[in-house]
């Protein structure tokens, strides 16, 4: 009786070890029977598939997305039931995203098939937007493995950007004063001055009061029969500086491009922290015309332009004196806007205008404030600057020389000998055009060009150590 019984427990847990596959799709719904009363239902991943008992015997699977779980179902008595739920993506979902894909990207050849829970996108595109429409809409059937091709796109439009840049800086300068000395006019040896200009040095001597001129400026007046003399200074100066450059600069659809034409000065940049604390270096800045701009072509057919030009000089005027060193202050006007042109349009920025006068007056108090006279004892200076910049800028589509057309030549004063000028030996390996390519590969390479460093690598900063001169000791 007991080996029967152990026969009999033996028979019923045997089937219920074996796997027993189940199907149904995302959506739908399948009922499981079980021969006695369910205990405990377990799902493996319940994202796929859920369980719900209906009946101490019924079972309802509901699929909820593709892919494949395990269900483990316990009866009453100890039986053990193992299934393999497989979940289908429902046929009407997919016919409708290959419908959806035949009507937004027509004449493209474009698979989707669902194999377990991976969607994979097969086919060929025209461009990477289409490649990129076509995986959004395959998405909604799960993640998207993107197998897609794209054609080889034209190459980018070229932006020839022309620029004219016109400085016209005017100053005007006038200075007037004098400076009065005595060698011995009602006995007495001296002089006056404002201050403004160097005056005479007098020098009592036992043979008689002597005067030395420093700076004769422009008029100098002596009566020896009265013993007095002046110097005069009355000058008027013009000065007229035209700053003219016309760069022309070549730039990708997207990508943006700079032109600088000056040179670097140097100044002291003084160090903090670590062991360099309280050292001074020597740093370069750029002056000079400059302009950094970014073209992108619309579906306009205009060009949209991000340009910034700058004029920058050295003014001496407003430097300073370091140890000894003269070290001049930066002069710039720079504007930054955004226009949009169609090729071959011109736009103008003018009206950058710098107005500046200034006038200085030195007298003698009291002997400066006589009506008339007053004027021997002053000194005055009179600075007046009229700066005016205008930058002319005219975008242009262009296109390469084709192979074998003709390269405009530069005029030379005088031609050079024949085979003095270098060629590169050998010939260029021809290049295979594709007609399409991996979409990761396409976008790789916009990523690449991206990550580039919008123009050549800034020089690298020269840092050179000077020594600071000692503190003096107190005395």
């Amino acid at each position: 009786m007991i080996a029967l019984a152990l026969l009999l427990l033996w028979a019923a847990a045997g089937p219920a070890a074996a796997e027993v596959q189940v199907e149904v799709a995302v959506g739908k719904s399948v009922v499981l029977d079980s021969p006695a009363n369910i205990v405990r239902v377990s799902v493996a991943n319940g994202d796929l598939a859920e369980a719900v008992a209906v009946s101490p015997r019924e079972l309802l699977i509901n699929g909820k997305a593709p892919g494949e779980t395990s269900l483990i179902l316990w009866a009453q008595g100890g039986g053990r039931t193992v299934y393999n739920v497989r979940v289908e993506p429902a046929a009407a979902r997919l016919e409708a995203v290959r419908r959806r894909l035949a009507r937004e990207l027509p004449n493209q050849p474009v698979e989707v098939s669902i194999e377990g829970n991976a969607v994979f996108l097969s086919g060929t595109v025209r461009d990477a937007v289409s490649a990129g429409r076509a995986a959004a809409i395959a998405g909604v059937l799960g993640k998207p493995v993107n197998l897609l091709r794209v054609a080889v796109p034209a190459a980018d439009a070229q932006i020839l950007l022309k620029v004219r840049f016109a400085n016209v800086d005017q100053a005007a300068e006038r200075e007037l004063g004098a400076n009065l000395l005595s060698t011995g006019a009602l006995n007495t040896v001296g002089g006056t001055s404002t201050g403004s200009f160097t005056p005479p040095k007098v020098d009592v001597t036992p043979g008689g009061a002597q005067f030395s001129i420093s700076d004769a400026l422009n008029i100098f007046l002596f009566r020896p029969d009265l013993n007095l003399g002046a110097t005069i200074r009355a000058l008027a100066s013009r000065r007229l500086l035209e700053i003219l450059a016309e760069p022309n600069v070549l730039a990708i659809d997207g990508k943006p491009a700079s032109f600088v034409s000056g040179g670097e000065f140097p100044f002291p940049t003084l160090q903090g922290g670590g062991a360099g604390l309280g050292a001074v270096t020597i740093q370069f800045r750029e002056f000079g015309v400059r302009i950094n701009f970014l073209p992108v072509v619309t579906p306009r057919g205009t060009i949209r332009l991000q340009v910034a030009p700058e004029v920058s000089s050295l003014d001496f005027a407003n430097g300073l004196v370091f140890q000894g060193f003269h070290i001049p202050a930066l002069a710039t006007r720079r504007v930054q806007t955004e226009v949009e042109l169609a090729s071959g349009q011109s736009f103008v920025i003018a009206g950058l205008l710098d107005n500046r006068l200034s006038e200085t007056i030195s007298k003698i108090p009291g002997l400066g404030d006589i009506p008339l006279l007053g004027k021997i004892f002053q000194s005055q200076t009179r600075t007046r600057n009229h700066s005016q910049l205008l930058v002319l800028v005219t975008p242009e589509l262009v296109v390469p020389i084709p192979a074998g057309g003709s390269v405009p030549e530069v005029a030379m004063p005088q031609a050079l000998p024949p085979g003095t000028v270098p060629r590169t030996p050998g010939g260029a390996p021809p290049l295979v055009p594709r007609e399409t390519v991996p979409v990761e590969k396409l976008n790789g390479g916009r990523e690449a060009a991206r990550s580039a460093p919008d123009g050549p690598a800034a020089a690298a900063v020269e840092f050179v150590p000077v020594p600071l001169k000692a503190p003096a000791e107190p005395k």
